[in-house]
């Protein structure tokens, strides 16, 4: 499984997640403590948005803990939204064009997880992309499929609703093909305004999910561990739930995928008081 973290507010380097905190994602690279596998040394890549719409982008096959690159960027570039990750291969080579985050136009996608027999759904999946989308397609991972997928269904209009509708496709999908469907979807989004996540499984057993506030009031870090050992600063996202983290702080919500329903508001919003 992968690590990843996301962040949106007043602009920070990306030090203070990527290398700086005591476990932070680059040493989450070499010794991960809530994943099945301690390391994660397929790849990295960080995806941050600046002053253009679109996110820059640096990807490499090396290990995140021996690419002094990355800890030399992370210390000069600021930003008020950026996503990072580390990768440990459940399907694809170990390539630059497999590494995450992905980006298509403003949109950038990062995800933990899997999809049960991915190879034979795989062609049925692709048919589903018009031919910009196709085209766009450089890699062989089912995370770079399931973010096209959201783009052509909807992602630029309604982010979460695109995303219910594209697991909802696949489990369907799935289930014709007659594999039994399971797919594991831990995942963070941005179109460089708004941060969204989602952590879902189709067997509740979904990939781990955290979020602190960080930064000055209104600004929040999703995670797949906790950065640091405060216990009483991170707060386990739920399985079946999504994430918004905007302007006005964080919002969840009940994620439901299934083909035309929006996900229902959930009764508690969370405040930094209760992170």
């Amino acid at each position: 499984m992968c690590r990843w973290a996301a962040y949106r507010g007043e602009p920070l380097f990306l030090e203070d997640i990527v290398s700086s905190p005591a476990h932070s994602l680059i040493e989450q690279s070499h010794c991960a403590t809530r994943a099945k596998t301690a390391t994660n040394g397929d790849g990295f890549g960080i995806a941050w948005y600046g002053d253009r719409p679109e996110p820059g982008r640096y990807r490499d096959i090396l290990p995140a803990w021996s690419d002094c690159n990355l800890k030399s960027i992370a210390r000069q570039i600021r930003s008020p939204l950026f996503l990072a990750h580390v990768r440990a291969a459940t399907g694809g080579g170990t390539r630059r064009d497999n590494c995450h985050p992905f980006v298509f136009g403003r949109w950038s996608f990062m995800h933990n997880g899997q999809i049960n027999g991915f190879e034979q759904l795989r062609r049925p999946m692709e048919s589903m992309l018009d031919n910009d989308l196709y085209a766009a397609r450089t890699g062989t991972t089912d995370s770079e499929l399931l973010f096209l997928l959201a783009l052509q269904f909807g992602l630029d209009r309604d982010p979460l609703a695109a995303m219910a509708e594209t697991i909802a496709f696949v489990e369907r999908l799935s289930d014709h093909m007659g594999t039994p469907p399971l797919i594991r979807f831990t995942a963070a989004f941005s179109d460089g305004r708004g941060l969204y996540a989602v952590r879902y499984a189709t067997d509740w057993r979904a990939p781990t999910l955290y979020a602190a506030p960080m930064g000055r009031a209104g600004g929040y870090c999703l995670v797949s561990e906790p950065l640091n050992d405060d216990d009483e600063a991170w707060v386990e996202i739920p399985d079946g739930t999504a994430v918004i983290v905007g302007e006005n702080g964080i919002d969840m919500r009940v994620f439901n995928p299934v083909a035309g329903n929006e996900p229902a508001p959930m009764p508690v919003r969370p405040s930094a008081r209760t992170f």
